[in-house]
């Protein structure tokens, strides 16, 4: 794959708020799965886990924790990313905190890229009530929930989404 054809893979992602309800394979979990772990992360700790949510009360109590966003339980599976600030503080302290922020979101795009090339369909969502999906997932303190990622065979949005020209994100030398 060139530059040009790879930037056209990102430009065709696109977010999916419309599930049908073809499942999603384990397979095709697995293989998600897989890519996050090629995500780079800070100083290798990989500072961050993922819970595989498939059941509908599941998936209809995140949705709840999510303000009643549908797509959460409409999508046949949720992939909760978390942080896990135990494994990178245990090295970096107080700043393994934003480590494991990161290592969890880059994860996640990690994740969401692979669902692209798969031909699923995606959609980021980070509005919603940490507490409410750790008390869902029964998630232990030290552990944060960063996105929850829908995954399934969906209906792709006709238009795209705007987005800003590059230039208006961009700074030379100082700000």
């Amino acid at each position: 794959m060139d530059s040009s054809e790879f930037l056209a893979f990102l430009e065709s992602r696109q977010s999916v708020r419309e599930y049908g309800d073809e499942p999603v394979t384990e397979e095709e979990i697995s293989s998600i799965l897989k890519a996050a772990s090629a995500a780079p992360s800070a100083g290798n700790m990989e500072a961050w886990d993922v819970i595989v949510v498939r059941s509908e009360d599941q998936r209809e109590a995140l949705a709840e924790a999510a303000f009643g966003q549908e797509h959460i339980e409409k999508a046949p599976v949720i992939l909760v990313i978390c942080a896990n600030y135990v494994r990178s503080m245990s090295r970096y302290g107080e700043r393994g905190i934003l480590y494991a922020l990161e290592d969890a979101t880059i994860a996640c795009t990690f994740m969401m890229l692979a669902a692209h090339a798969l031909r699923l369909q995606s959609c980021w969502t980070g509005a919603f009530e940490d507490d409410a999906v750790r008390e869902v997932l029964n998630m232990p303190a030290h552990i944060r929930p960063i996105s929850l990622l829908a995954v399934g065979k969906g209906a792709v949005p006709a238009a795209r989404t705007e987005r800003m020209p590059v230039g208006e994100h961009v700074h030379t030398e100082t700000w």
